[in-house]
């Protein structure tokens, strides 16, 4: 058995997950799992940001996941694996799309106005009641309602030296820490799936 804190064999109770075993998309995983039988662990949005979860897999697995605080189970995260059966657990993450809002432009706006226009983005977002995450110049916001009624919000102000648009979340995650990760999709509320390299969407 490969897995480190897991058992996985035929039909076993519960598998005991203490850390990731790498990921479906980087090496040797693609090649590992071609001809394996793989059993998803499909989670949410919140669901992947606890570090302590028990639930069962499409195969009936029940799955106990233990890692260490702070770290968050990613799309594709290779959780168990029996080599001699060619069986893993692979987690697959459903992440909504993100409003990301990019100040880039504002450096090229006087001090004062630069700074009038970020006051007043932030008091949309707070009446909307949106939490968001900012990188550098960038704000991410994670989708509580629809895509259009978060455009209308942003287009209605008009703000100058500010453009937006929509990221898939998985897109988003590498430039994300944990803590920000957690904020960014552990309070959103719509899901959206996102595929593994790969394999299509269901």
């Amino acid at each position: 058995m490969a897995a480190s804190g897991s058992r996985l064999g035929a039909n076993p109770a519960v598998i005991r997950v203490a850390a990731v075993l790498g990921n479906a998309a980087d090496d040797p995983w693609p090649g590992q799992l071609a001809d394996a039988q793989v059993d998803l662990l499909r989670l949410d949005q919140a669901e992947a940001q606890k570090s302590r979860l028990r639930k069962a897999t499409e195969g009936g697995t029940d799955v106990a996941i233990a890692l260490d605080r702070g770290v968050a189970v990613r799309d594709g995260d290779v959780l168990a694996w029996n080599g001699a059966a060619r069986v893993a657990v692979v987690a697959r993450v459903e992440l909504s799309d993100v409003l990301v809002i990019d100040l880039t432009a504002l450096a090229a706006e006087p001090a004062e106005a630069a700074m009038a226009t970020c006051v007043e983005l932030g008091h949309a977002l707070g009446n909307q009641h949106w939490p968001a995450v900012i990188k550098g110049t960038v704000i991410y916001v994670p989708l509580t309602v629809d895509k259009a009624v978060m455009a209308s919000v942003l287009k209605t102000h008009d703000f100058d030296g500010i453009s937006y648009g929509f990221a898939a979340g998985a897109e988003v995650i590498p430039y994300l820490a944990p803590h920000e990760s957690r904020r960014l999709f552990g309070t959103a509320e719509r899901h959206q799936h996102i595929s593994a390299p790969g394999q299509a969407s269901p």
